[in-house]
């Protein structure tokens, strides 16, 4: 199967070397830079046939895991593997807890990372020898007092949207953003708020705002 890949990294040296990895390894048919997260959101809304996102683990823009939770929500059919300079321990077992499909420390050599490409898009979940296990993702709990601060300015306004009751559709047309761009960015806000749905969201904010008056 053709490869449809996004590549969100700040450091634009270590994108065009793993694209040329990438097309040199594997049949590549479309390969989309990004340098912040916003920019990876846009273009994975944009690549019809994207089925690869590879991410570095602290890209402008990034808030954390459950930007990667988010992620997986809103593209479920897409592999997502974190490409990063850390190899500590607890940022491999946040990414393993977010529920992506691997982990690739930078430090392993291009016929490391091409087995490890390989063994992702085949199905398997590829994580480094030294995380000896991999937890299963547990649901977030529920915020007391629901904040805002957490949530970046595209999040607030995409939810300043979502309380006038707006559809994705139309806070995509509003925000000019795509709809797929809205759907992350409402995945992230429901974790932030312990939220499943835009109701719980509404009646949530709506709640939160009673107790500050």
């Amino acid at each position: 199967m053709p490869m449809h890949v996004v590549l969100g990294d700040d450091h634009a040296l270590f994108r065009n070397g793993l694209a040329f990895l990438l097309k040199d390894a594997f049949d590549v048919a479309e390969i989309s830079d990004a340098a912040d997260f916003e920019q990876v959101v846009e273009a994975l809304s944009e690549m019809e046939d994207c089925n690869l996102l590879l991410i570095d683990l602290n890209m402008p823009g990034l808030s954390g895991a459950d930007d990667f939770s988010a992620l997986r929500e809103a593209f479920a059919e897409i592999k997502i593997v974190v490409v990063s300079g850390s190899e500590d321990r607890r940022d491999m077992l946040a990414a393993a807890g977010s529920g992506v499909h691997g982990y690739i420390p930078k430090s392993m050599s291009a016929a490391e990372i091409t087995l490890a490409v390989a063994r992702i898009m085949s199905g398997e979940v590829f994580f480094p020898p030294s995380l000896s296990f991999r937890p299963e993702p547990s649901p977030p709990a529920a915020a007391a007092h629901p904040s805002l601060d957490c949530l970046t300015d595209r999040q607030k306004a995409v939810l300043a949207e979502l309380v006038k009751g707006y559809s994705s559709k139309q806070i995509g047309r509003t925000l000019d953003i795509a709809e797929g761009t809205v759907k992350v960015h409402l995945a992230a806000i429901y974790r932030a708020l312990g939220v499943r749905t835009r109701t719980e969201a509404i009646v949530t904010m709506a709640a939160a705002g009673q107790t500050r008056r």
